[in-house]
Parts: structure tokens; sequence; C-alpha cells
């Protein structure tokens, strides 16, 4: 039976993939018939990766790196022959606290791993396939992007830059390639570990649909809007975060705001 997605033959390259969401995406991608080209600093975790994928290559590395992006862009070329998705999952959430503490080296690699590195990679995949040939981009962004939260200061400020970097590649790059991101709430990562490490049945039970994500849920929504499926949708940012946001707007203040808007009777007209 033919994947509904469209995805067969096609090359993908998928950043930090040892782990997390950036594997679930790449294991997604192979199931829906694609080829995968990954990394990730660690280079056991982009080994078993790529063991466990079959149809995958790998090169460990950081994306930090301008010369390890285009050396991922060629072996992709030179293993597949061609790049028509690039999925920019590799990230940092340092630095930590607060930002009148934040060292000047460690908020410039913030922005260098969450908005250079995307910006570089598509850059090398445009100049070597997608201008002729097309294809789609999909950034991780994150829900927290548009509001702001104690001690993730540098995260959140540079993941929000991304998002606007999202659109503006969408407008330049149209209508050759898509770009679009999702934007995950709570998922059960390494990196949201001390997060929901203590309490998580308390956090998921605080969510409309009951639980924090896994990263299947974020990589069902990465493929999709990498597939033809999406093929009339760029510049969008995809929500996925069990209706966080939905709370939100139920809690404390926004809840007050409802519940005048409940027991609002609007005059005649």
């Amino acid at each position: 039976m033919t994947s509904p997605y469209g995805l067969e033959g096609r090359v993908a390259i998928v950043t930090g993939a040892s782990r997390g969401i950036g594997r679930a995406v790449a294991e997604e991608l192979v199931r829906a018939g694609a080829r995968v080209c990954v990394t990730a600093r660690d280079a056991d975790g982009v080994r078993g990766t790529v063991e466990e994928l079959g149809a995958a290559v790998g090169l460990a590395g950081t994306v930090a790196d301008p010369a390890h992006l285009r050396k991922l862009t060629e072996l992709a070329l030179r293993e597949f022959g061609r790049i028509d998705v690039v999925v920019n999952n590799a990230a940092t959430n340092q630095p930590y606290g607060p930002l009148m503490d934040a060292d000047p080296e460690r908020w410039r690699e913030a922005f260098t791993v969450n908005v250079e590195a995307p910006l570089r990679l598509v850059q090398h995949a445009w100049r070597g396939w997608m201008a002729e040939h097309g294809g789609a981009v999909v950034n991780i962004c994150t829900e927290g992007a548009g509001h702001v939260g104690p001690r993730v200061g540098a995260y959140g400020t540079s993941k929000a830059a991304l998002l606007h970097l999202t659109g503006q590649l969408a407008g330049e790059l149209a209508p050759k390639v898509r770009v679009n991101s999702v934007s995950p709430g709570l998922v059960r990562t390494e990196m949201a570990r001390f997060v929901w490490e203590h309490g998580e049945d308390e956090l998921g039970a605080g969510l409309p649909l009951g639980r924090i994500g896994e990263p299947d849920d974020i990589a069902r929504a990465v493929v999709w809007l990498a597939s033809d499926a999406a093929e009339w949708i760029t510049g969008a940012d995809l929500l996925v975060d069990g209706g966080t946001r939905v709370r939100a707007a139920y809690s404390a203040g926004g809840y007050a705001v409802h519940e005048r808007l409940r027991s609002y009777a609007p005059p005649h007209s």
C-alpha cells in the first residue's frame, strides 16, 4: 500500500536525530518511504539511528560548525543524489537562567545553534538541489516562542527568531520550496526532562488532552507538513501542544475574562 504522504524515494536531512523528536522524525520519514541523512553531536547515537533505520546515513558533529553543515549536505547528495526535505530540529536551551546573568558567549551560541544553523543548512540544500527541484523545510520551534517564561529567555528569544525566519524563508523561497514550522508543547524529551520528570501526571492532567506529548506526536506533524498532503501550506506554524494554550486562556485572569463572557447578555440591536 502506498503511503499517503507521497514521500517514497525522497531524501530528508534531519538534525538532532540521535534521540527524542529528531530520531522520531527520522523514523517516521523512513516509514513514509523516504531515505534520511541524520546528524547529532552524539556519534554513538547517530550510529544507532542509522543502524536501526536502514535507509539512512549519518554524520556526527555540531550544527554550530558551518563546515559540518556543508559536509552533511554533501553526504546526502553523494549517497542519495538529492535533498527534498530539511528538518531543523537540533537546538540548545542554554544559557538557562535570568537574562541579567546570561554569559554573552552562551547567548551567541543559542542563536548560532537555534537560528543561524537552520539558515545555513537551508542555504546549502537550496544551492545543492532545491533551487532547481523544489522541496520542503520544517523548523522545530516551540509553543513558548509566543510568550515569556522564567529562566528560558535565551531559548524563547532564539526560537521566536526562528519562527520569524520560517516566514521570511517561506516568502523568499516560494514557489519552489515550502517552509513551515512545528511548535511543540511539553514533550517527553531529555532536553525537557527537568520540567516533566517530577510531577508528570499532574502536568498532563492540567492539559485539555490529559497528557504531555511524546516525540511521535511531533514527528507525525512534521512529516505531514513535509509531505505532498500539505502542498498548499507555507509560512505556517503548526502548534502541537496538547491544548496548552487553551488551558492558559482559561486559567487565572484568562479564566475570569471567559466567565464574564459566559454571563454577558448583549443588548438587543
